[in-house]
């Protein structure tokens, strides 16, 4: 599966833009904690933190999609990276009295992303060489967070606490830049041509409208979507990773550390392990993204009802060959059903979806876990998500058919 990495340069340089980013972004998330929980003492800056990392993501969304698909993906990036990594460099300017830089920076960079996510994920299939090659990147593209989380935190923390946080800041800023160099490399077009009424000036409302019309009028569209949706009601309980490890089985940074690693490992193996199993047949695509989301609430009911901490922490990387699964084969099975023109409109419409309905989740497991604890939260909500699962694989059964039905009729024609 690598071997698409060997042989196609122009994807080999966007993977390891992506990854250098992915490890800037855990560089910073460890080192800003520390400074943040230093600087004020309080527990609930450092939670507004992880807002800064999300929220501004899903409000940019709506036009971070229309810049995707109206403008030169690669120039989009290159721009983006370069305007990332000034606001990462205003990191070094944090003190006592200006504890508000960690929040505008770190949004800054968040609502950037918007626009990384979907140009970068648009363009993929415009560098695949044929569909298995797509197949493959985007199983390869899709596993990279989870090895950054397994092992950029980790490297991250011992890296800022070796050489200080504001290395650690400047480590981030270079990340970007190194990104843009290997971006501007890249000399395949990211897009297909583009007419004057596709260039035309954004309009955010108008433009994701269009996103949600082509969506409401192809079924497998809406069931790719709404796949995520479905993974999301039960994935609040990631959520509640720490206080599990530390309040069930009285375990400090080391457990916590343990919990967040294996889930790394379940979500960089996941989409690996499922690429083979789908090939390049949609109705197969949307059928396992239900049954990942199906491990992915069992798994973590198993977690809820370990005796001891290793245990439940395998389960929880059991739980994310599902979770990582389920998210990566729904946005290759987008790039392989959207036209190109529209492509960039409708993930950023998927994660902006995503990140409100993950964002929602957690806020209710959080409130949830005030009053039954942490382990009876995380069976709650793995019970539920394996009912929306099971309603999700019910619910798709027509949309699966008829693809199966289109593949061999194209396939008796050709």
């Amino acid at each position: 599966m690598f071997k698409v990495l060997k042989t196609n340069r122009d994807l080999r340089l966007l993977f390891i833009a992506q990854n250098l980013s992915f490890m800037g972004d855990w560089f910073t998330f460890v080192a800003l904690a520390g400074l943040v929980q230093d600087l004020t003492g309080s527990k609930f800056l450092v939670s507004l933190l992880l807002v800064a990392f999300s929220l501004p993501s899903f409000l940019a969304s709506p036009i971070g999609g229309p810049v995707a698909d109206r403008y030169d993906r690669r120039k989009v990036l290159i721009v983006v990276s370069i305007l990332q990594a000034i606001a990462a460099a205003s990191f070094l300017l944090i003190g006592d009295s200006r504890i508000w830089i960690a929040f505008v920076a770190q949004g800054s960079i968040a609502a950037l992303a918007a626009f990384v996510r979907p140009a970068l994920e648009a363009a993929i299939p415009n560098l695949a060489k044929n569909p298995d090659e797509l197949r493959q990147a985007n199983a390869i593209f899709g596993s990279s967070w989870g090895v950054m989380l397994a092992v950029g935190a980790g490297i991250g923390g011992v890296f800022s606490q070796a050489f200080g946080r504001n290395a650690a800041f400047i480590a981030d800023v270079v990340t970007f830049i190194v990104a843009a160099i290997l971006i501007a490399l890249v000399t395949r077009p990211m897009q297909e041509a583009r007419t004057k009424i596709q260039t035309r000036r954004i309009h955010p409302i108008s433009d994701m409208g269009e996103a949600l019309h082509l969506a409401k009028s192809d079924p497998a569209i809406m069931s790719l979507l709404m796949s995520k949706m479905t993974f999301a009601v039960g994935a609040g309980v990631v959520s509640q990773l720490a206080v599990f490890a530390a309040d069930s089985f009285n375990s400090g940074d080391a457990g916590r550390g343990l919990m967040l690693g294996l889930r790394g490992v379940g979500s960089a193996l996941g989409p690996l392990i499922a690429a083979r199993f789908v090939k390049n047949d949609l109705s197969r695509v949307i059928l396992v993204c239900g049954i990942s989301g199906l491990g992915f609430a069992s798994g973590y009911l198993a977690a809820a009802a370990s005796p001891v901490l290793i245990v439940a922490a395998i389960f929880v990387c059991l739980a994310h060959l599902g979770g990582g699964a389920q998210w990566t084969l729904s946005t290759y099975g987008l790039q392989v059903r959207c036209p190109d023109e529209m492509r960039g409109r409708v993930l950023a419409g998927d994660f902006a979806l995503i990140t409100l309905s993950l964002g929602l989740s957690s806020l209710v497991a959080g409130v949830v876990s005030e009053s039954i604890g942490a382990r009876g939260t995380i069976a709650v909500f793995a019970l539920i998500a394996i009912c929306s699962s099971i309603i999700y694989l019910l619910a798709t059964r027509n949309v699966r058919a008829n693809l199966k039905i289109s593949a061999t009729n194209n396939a008796t024609i050709n």
